[in-house]
């Protein structure tokens, strides 16, 4: 019999995506018939705009959209986002410099597969978003932490990142606004931060799909735009999902300089080859399009984290920093690790959530996901009434820890 592993090493490694396993684990005991309300799906609860839905009917009903299509996106998309680009960030970049991936999930893995070699070095401030270890792992890279706290707002400043860069270093992976913090750098920190990396040579590979989801006086920067010094050292990962609530159509997109670009791009073909062009099409409406569908989810997410965040912070033994952007808010729970609450004393902030899934029928994602145990991590793109329901148990329940 053979003694051969099954499932190769490199894969075998891949840890699960939390958030989705929350989320998946909520729905079923939903589906079970438990009254379960959940804070784990980085979603927006709005449909996709009407505008949207009807170009991919139309695209559906085209020949030509039946085909094979060029495998880094179709060039009206391209140029289009290209254009959105400018629009939105002021950032020059002409369609050769775009590649449509699906999802931005995609545009993470294929940025870090072409710009690393086995031991290369990304500085990553935690927390993070679930996928990008797994990324950088998959592509051979080292994953280094640079951990914030609430003390700083989840904010990392340029001794932290100095402190951290090695001679192996070549990336910095840049996120404003954060999932899973909610965490925005001012223009001031953003240009700091870029003009570092540029002095040291660094890529910065920067995440702005939460760019139009900001509140309370708080704006979006674009560190490729903010920092020119860093030239054709920056790759954008972007993507219609947050924005104009489609995460279930798959495009996301990434642009860079013209030799990244291609090699992405030939990756691209091998892998998946052209994103559905039904999906790309309703993209394509999208970045066309206005931001007044944004603007709506927007005041309704500004309105719901106010909420919460008071909420929250009136539980004994909670903590949250407001968050300024995206749909999270990032509590720390610290001080409730330990206690006794209904006959059991979770020893992490991952027991305690699986606890308040069982007793309070609440679903949170434990901080141990991004980087940073004794937090949790709740979305608030949810209905307003059950985010006071949701929250409103979590304090019944919370309340009896001693």
């Amino acid at each position: 019999m053979s003694t051969r592993r099954r499932v190769s090493t490199r894969i075998s490694a891949i840890s699960e995506s939390a958030t989705l396993a929350v989320d998946a684990k909520a729905k079923a005991m939903k589906a079970a018939g438990r009254p379960i309300i959940g804070f784990g799906a980085g979603e927006p609860d709005f449909p996709t705009p009407d505008y949207i839905v009807e170009a991919a009917v139309a695209a559906a009903r085209e020949p030509r959209f039946h085909k094979y299509t060029p495998a880094g996106g179709l060039p009206e998309l391209k140029q289009a986002i290209a254009a959105k680009t400018r629009r939105d960030s002021g950032y020059e970049a002409d369609a050769s410099r775009v590649l449509v991936t699906n999802g931005g999930k995609q545009a993470v893995y294929e940025a870090f597969a072409t710009l690393l070699d086995p031991g290369d070095e990304v500085l990553v401030v935690a927390p993070y978003w679930t996928t990008y270890p797994e990324a950088i792992k998959l592509a051979g890279g080292v994953q280094v932490d640079v951990v914030t706290d609430e003390t700083t707002g989840y904010l990392a400043g340029v001794e932290q990142l100095e402190a951290a860069r090695t001679d192996r270093t070549k990336v910095l992976l840049f996120v404003s606004p954060s999932n899973p913090t909610g965490a925005v750098y001012s223009r001031e920190q953003t240009v700091e931060i870029g003009r570092w990396a540029a002095e040291h040579g660094l890529w910065v590979v920067t995440d702005e799909i939460y760019e139009h989801l900001t509140y309370g006086g708080a704006e979006f920067t674009s560190i490729a735009t903010a920092v020119p010094e860093l030239g054709d050292q920056v790759v954008i990962l972007n993507g219609v999902a947050k924005t104009y609530a489609m995460t279930g159509w798959r495009v996301g997109w990434l642009i860079g300089p013209p030799d990244v670009v291609k090699a992405a791009t030939n990756l691209q073909s091998h892998a998946t080859s052209n994103v559905s062009n039904v999906s790309q099409m309703a993209a394509l409406a999208a970045v066309s399009g206005d931001l007044s569908a944004v603007a709506r989810m927007r005041e309704a997410f500004d309105r719901r984290r106010q909420t919460m965040v008071r909420m929250l912070n009136e539980i004994p033994g909670v903590l949250c920093p407001e968050p300024k952007g995206a749909f999270y808010a990032y509590p720390a729970v610290k001080e409730l690790i330990g206690k006794e609450l209904r006959g059991r004393r979770p020893g992490s902030s991952a027991e305690l959530a699986e606890l308040i899934l069982e007793e309070a029928e609440v679903a949170v994602v434990p901080g141990e996901a991004f980087g940073t145990p004794g937090y949790f991590r709740l979305s608030y793109a949810l209905g307003d009434d059950d985010l006071v329901e949701g929250v409103s148990r979590l304090a019944k329940l919370l309340a009896e820890a001693h």
